[in-house]
Parts: C-alpha cells; structure tokens; sequence
C-alpha cells in the first residue's frame, strides 16, 4: 500500500478489537499444525509473520518454541497482538511496517503471510500489478536459503464466477487484474464507518509466475480457505488458494 493511501491500516486500526469476532479466526490451532508441518519448523527456528494482524498465528508459532517475527501495517491489530502474546506467556518481536515496503537485513527460516493480512490489499495508488509482486519479493529477500514459506490470497476464479458485466461497467470488478471495489461498513462500540476499499484477487497460474518471478520455487497451490486447509485440489468458488514454496 502506498504511504499516501491508508485506507486499510485505518480500517484495521478500527476492527482491531473486534477481528477475533471473524469465524475465519476460529481455527487458528489447526492452522498452526499445518504451518508447522508443511514448513517443517522445529523449536528455535525463525518465522516471519507478514500482515501478522492480531497475532493470533505468531503467539502460537512462539508457544510451540519458534522464534516469531510479526509485521503489520496496523498499530491497532499490533496492540491486539501483544495482548494475545502476553496471555500466551511468550515474547514476539513486533514490527509495524507496510509488507511491500520493508527490509529487516536479517533472514528468517520461514514465513507466512495469510488470511489477506497484507496479499491482495490495495490501497487507491497501489499498482495491481506490482503491488504483490514487491511483498513476495520482500518476503524472499529475508528467507535464508531454504526457507520455506506458506501464502494465502484471494481466489480469483471466484470473483469472476461472482460478477458480470454489469460489475465491470459499474467499476465494482476490474476484470483486467481481478480487483474488486466495495464499500465495507463497519461497526464499533456504536460508532458507524464506511470504507471504500479493494481487494485484488488471482488465478493459480498467474501465483506460479509471481512466486517464480520473485525467485521461489513452488512446491503446492491448491485450496486454502481459512478452516479448510490441507493439500487439495482448489474448488473454483471457495474463497482462497494456497501456495507453499521455498528460496
């Protein structure tokens, strides 16, 4: 997102103290295992959180003995998170930075970036196709050789399944870079707010060449709906995909 454009950052600084609210928060434990399996992490090794939101993921890693760093664009989801590592009894490192636009000059042993915590948001200056592209290579550039590293990002296929030509016309779907632009109303302790924002959604395929581009090697992209991952085929109207690869 751009530093002009923080339409998403005020939009979680909002939602902050209701996001553990999301149905999609609540099954953070099997997401654990199956970050820790498929990334192949041991005690002590180093994890790299991007869009770390309320650390819901990041206090976990660091309560099975994983060393976690969680950046975050937004101070209000980061407050959250030290709440949720302080009532795990565990220390995380927290950054706030804009993941397409960071350089810690130290790498990590593996990372995640999922749950559209950072992937596919844009803010009105963002160049869709860049935007991402910047974030996989940030993440790439603070992987030690080998690390590994599990995405999640909206499914393409779905929007397009969605939408019509009516939603093109209106501007509601940009059908060139699969972004949607909507009005997100939220509601907290009574007070009214509308967002306009945009998310950018991608078809399997265009994340191989993203991930190769950014100098990743793909080992799986499948299905990756919050509470329903594994390694399986993607089914074209479920909300996410999921890419697992390594440096």
């Amino acid at each position: 997102m751009s530093k002009d454009d923080n339409v998403w950052r005020d939009f979680f600084d909002a939602h902050a103290p209701d996001y553990m609210d999301n149905v999609f928060t609540k099954n953070t434990v099997a997401e654990v295992d199956f970050i820790i399996k498929e990334l192949k992490l041991e005690s002590g090794m180093s994890v790299l959180d991007v869009g770390c939101g309320t650390g819901r993921h990041s206090a976990l890693l660091a309560k099975r003995g994983c060393r976690v760093t969680g950046l975050d664009l937004s101070s209000g989801m980061l407050q959250e998170a030290k709440k949720a590592a302080k009532r795990a009894g565990v220390e995380v490192e927290w950054i706030q930075a804009d993941a397409s636009d960071f350089n810690l000059e130290r790498q990590f042993d593996a990372s995640i970036c999922v749950c559209e915590g950072a992937f596919g948001l844009l803010g009105s200056g963002d160049d869709p196709a860049q935007h991402d592209l910047a974030i996989l290579r940030n993440i790439h550039r603070a992987l030690r050789p080998g690390g590994r590293f599990l995405l999640t990002a909206l499914n393409g296929f779905r929007l397009v399944r969605m939408y019509g030509n009516d939603d093109v016309g209106s501007g509601r779907l940009d059908p060139i870079h699969l972004v949607e632009r909507y009005e997100y109303d939220l509601e907290t302790a009574g007070d009214k707010r509308s967002f306009r924002v945009a998310e950018r959604g991608f078809a399997p395929s265009e994340l191989l060449l993203m991930f190769q581009a950014a100098g990743f090697r793909v080992d799986h992209i499948g299905g990756g709906t919050a509470g329903q991952w594994g390694r399986r085929p993607l089914d074209l109207d479920e909300m996410e995909v999921m890419v697992i690869a390594a440096k």
